[in-house]
């Protein structure tokens, strides 16, 4: 009986280490079963991780890119972390406030919700008077860019101490509007005219064009050309008598033909940048388009349609019923007749007389070519940006449609 008892506690301590082994062995196949699965745990989490900070990344790239002034907060907060957050006006307009009546009750009530901006000079302040009148009758805040540095020679119009003066020497108007239309600062007004100086707007009604621009929901709009003007570039701005507006023109003869499967500049889906208007949305858009070092603008009305705020096919058009005249008057750079210093001059020195306006259509050319190559660099870079109109957006070169010897004289 003893020996057995003795024989059971001799056993005993083995049992246990058997039983310890079995149950290390448990363990251990259990843990090794835990282990692809917490494996595919880490590897799921990492991949949100990754998506989510590639994701917040390329939303701020956005956000920089279309707001480039949030950037210059984010990098100055001490500038504005001084004020008290209430205090902050992040925006402006171009409405003019009394320095002595109180306008204290009506700070908040725009007058004005649409705008008109031209760049002019005094040897049109004629025809400028007359189209400033037809804008007038129908509220609009005007806005004139002298290129010629001549302000004091419009005080005598009695408007003219209602209009916003802008003055700077040899600029052109997009010059200006790169630097004075913001769109902060014009984002009260529905719609954004930016016309030249030499239009006869006798046809012309900016209140029954706003009427038409709005039922047919045009972004991006002009009004349609007098066929008997001085000027005429291209066709599809002619006026249709039979029409209220067209969004396209047919025509098969010379070297771009447009038809019914033509879906791109300048057949459809595009204006000319002598007389274009703008909604805000459009404008927004197209003040971040203009090129603040290309002063000229060639090239910006190919491509107004992508800030058509949709398909530019339906969203830009030709308001027919409403219809101006191009005078096709030259302006900045004067006419085409050469500068000297004087003719004893120019005699003795035996050099040809220099040519301004052949100067100014050498580089408004140039800056063309530099515009194309921009916009080719961008799209390669941005590999995240879709092109809406890949399939037909090689830039090309058309001679443009002209009319009237005059016209061909100036091209």
């Amino acid at each position: 009986m003893s020996m057995k008892t003795f024989k059971s506690w001799r056993w005993l301590p083995r049992k246990r280490s058997a039983l310890t082994d079995t149950g290390a062995q448990g363990t251990h196949g259990f843990r090794v079963r835990q282990l692809p699965f917490m494996a595919v745990v880490c590897t799921v989490m990492l991949f949100i991780v990754y998506r989510t900070t590639k994701y917040q990344y390329r939303h701020t790239e956005i956000e920089t890119q279309l707001q480039p002034f949030d950037g210059i907060k984010e990098s100055t907060p001490g500038m504005l972390n001084s004020l008290p957050h209430g205090i902050i006006h992040s925006r402006s307009d171009l409405e003019l406030r009394s320095v002595w009546l109180n306008t204290r009750s009506k700070v908040n009530i725009p007058s004005h919700h649409n705008l008109l901006a031209m760049a002019v000079g005094i040897k049109q302040k004629h025809n400028v008077n007359t189209i400033v009148h037809k804008f007038l009758t129908e509220n609009f805040t005007i806005v004139l860019f002298h290129y010629d540095g001549n302000m004091e020679g419009w005080s005598d119009l009695e408007w003219s101490n209602k209009a916003i003066h802008i003055m700077a020497q040899n600029q052109t108007k997009w010059w200006f509007a790169k630097r004075f239309l913001h769109p902060d600062i014009v984002s009260m007004y529905d719609f954004v005219f930016l016309w030249d100086e030499d239009l006869g707007v006798e046809n012309f009604h900016p209140g029954r064009y706003l009427d038409i621009v709005k039922s047919e929901g045009l972004e991006i709009s002009q009004p349609a050309i007098d066929p008997n003007s001085a000027e005429i570039h291209h066709k599809i701005t002619i006026r249709k008598r039979t029409k209220k507006f067209h969004r396209r023109v047919y025509d098969g003869r010379g070297s771009l033909r447009c038809s019914s499967a033509s879906h791109g500049p300048p057949c459809t889906g595009w204006v000319e940048g002598m007389a274009p208007v703008f909604s805000r949305a459009a404008w927004c858009c197209t003040w971040h388009l203009i090129q603040n070092d290309l002063v000229h603008g060639w090239g910006l009305d190919m491509k107004f349609g992508y800030c058509a705020q949709g398909d530019r096919t339906e969203k830009v058009g030709v308001v027919d019923s409403e219809y101006i005249i191009h005078q096709g008057i030259q302006t900045l750079g004067g006419s085409s007749v050469k500068k000297t210093p004087n003719l004893k001059e120019s005699r003795k020195s035996q050099h040809p007389a220099f040519d301004l306006r052949s100067w100014i259509r050498r580089k408004s050319t140039q800056e063309l070519r530099i515009f194309e190559e921009r916009w080719v660099k961008a799209a390669e870079e941005d590999r995240g940006w879709v092109d809406p109109y890949k399939s037909n957006n090689r830039w090309f070169v058309f001679q443009p449609y002209t009319r009237g010897k005059k016209a061909k004289q100036n091209k």
